[in-house]
């Protein structure tokens, strides 16, 4: 297989070698968003318990809210998956639509957890209030702020995919954007676990 033959059969975002090594980078980039989750999870895990005469997580916890923050964040990572899938066939106006879903879902699941977070402050659970809150708050919105810069840097590809079209500049940060995008739901299955579901049934 010559040169020329071996890069056609790659997909766009892979076709140049700048593009190759700045994905490559970019799962560098992950494996040190891994240690700042894990120091967050660690932390809150040594907090878990400390409630320093505050509301407790299962008397605030409500599970239908944490099914449809679930449910938004799984399926846009779903929808981000079938726009990378539509851009590697060369379908513009599919990977926009499917870019515009993810957007939506994803706006649900940060809309939907700032309601969770404004009521449990009005019951008396503030960052301020217990070692337990205060690990709870700086997970849960850590996360919540990664998944809101998702939003605008997706929002902003998508502009350039209007302005300059589908090439292998904007191919490539499409794809980094989608790998970003799954990471902040894997990241959501553990804080699901270890923070809700272990909260309610403690």
């Amino acid at each position: 297989m010559n040169a020329t033959t071996e890069h056609a059969s790659r997909p766009l975002e892979y076709s140049k070698e700048e593009g190759r090594l700045r994905i490559f980078g970019f799962w560098v980039f992950l494996g040190a968003e891994v240690i700042l989750f894990g120091t967050l999870f660690a932390t809150y895990l040594v907090m878990f318990g400390r409630y320093a005469g505050g509301p407790t997580p299962e008397e605030l916890f409500k599970l239908k809210d944490l099914l449809i923050e679930t449910f938004l964040l799984l399926t846009s990572s779903f929808t981000a998956g079938i726009a990378v899938h539509e851009m590697r066939r060369g379908n513009k106006k599919g990977l926009l639509i499917w870019l515009g879903i993810t957007l939506l879902l994803g706006l649900g699941f940060v809309a939907d957890e700032a309601k969770e977070f404004v009521e449990y402050v009005g019951e008396g659970a503030k960052i301020s209030t217990s070692g337990y809150w205060s690990g709870f708050y700086t997970l849960v919105g850590t996360h919540g702020c990664h998944v809101s810069l998702g939003i605008l840097w997706i929002s902003g590809i998508m502009i350039q995919l209007v302005r300059r079209g589908l090439n292998a500049t904007t191919a490539r940060k499409v794809f980094i954007a989608s790998l970003y995008w799954h990471f902040l739901d894997v990241v959501w299955i553990f804080i699901f676990t270890l923070v809700y579901l272990s909260g309610m049934v403690r």
